[in-house]
């Protein structure tokens, strides 16, 4: 599978750094396979470091955005349709929708650190009707970093580019901790400075 992808990726080299957009942009492409590639390519000199990260965050916006859009103008219905078979009631998704409206960008920064979340939070915000803008920003903002650790580490490996994810998996655990709690101070003290004002 991981063979597939990788040549899958390798068609849209000759495109530079649009293909690295438009690899990034297809949902089911890992992009921890695409960006350490990406980095090998600036390693070989086909392709500068900068322009790369940004082509990558870029991508990482696009791919999120189609999620978004297939639950903001079909998951509602989709879900309010079949969603009883798994135990999912409308007031499930007006507590979501009520969630969304106050947390909503936090979930959709945050929620790109946390590894099986990453993905899968653009459609509840899209179901939810966050403000599109808002996502976009707040993923382009979240992908930023990720991009440039994968991109760089690829750079830095050269040829052992696909040992990228054996370096970073121990520090995934503990980041996406940290993550987790800054977003629950967040929610704290959000709702802590509401209840000051009220």
């Amino acid at each position: 599978m991981t063979q597939w992808i990788t040549e899958f990726i390798l068609f849209f080299k000759d495109l530079s750094y649009a293909g690295v957009v438009i690899a990034l942009s297809f949902e089911f492409v890992p992009a921890e396979l695409v960006l350490p590639l990406a980095g090998y390519w600036v390693y070989l000199g086909d392709m500068n470091l900068i322009l790369t990260i940004i082509a990558g965050t870029v991508g990482g916006t696009f791919g999120p955005l189609t999620l978004y859009a297939l639950g903001r103008f079909g998951g509602r219905p989709l879900v309010e349709k079949y969603g009883k078979y798994f135990l999912i009631r409308t007031h499930h998704l007006e507590a979501s929708d009520r969630f969304f409206e106050k947390y909503g960008s936090g979930v959709a920064f945050y929620g790109r650190f946390v590894p099986g979340v990453r993905t899968l939070i653009s459609i509840p915000c899209g179901v939810t009707k966050m403000n599109v803008f808002k996502f976009s920003l707040y993923t382009f903002l979240a992908m930023l970093p990720i991009t440039s650790l994968y991109v760089y580490l690829g750079f830095k490996l050269g040829a052992q580019w696909e040992h990228v994810d054996e370096i970073i998996k121990p520090y995934i655990l503990p980041a996406a901790a940290i993550f987790i709690i800054g977003f629950g101070l967040y929610v704290l003290i959000k709702r802590f400075r509401k209840g000051r004002v009220s």
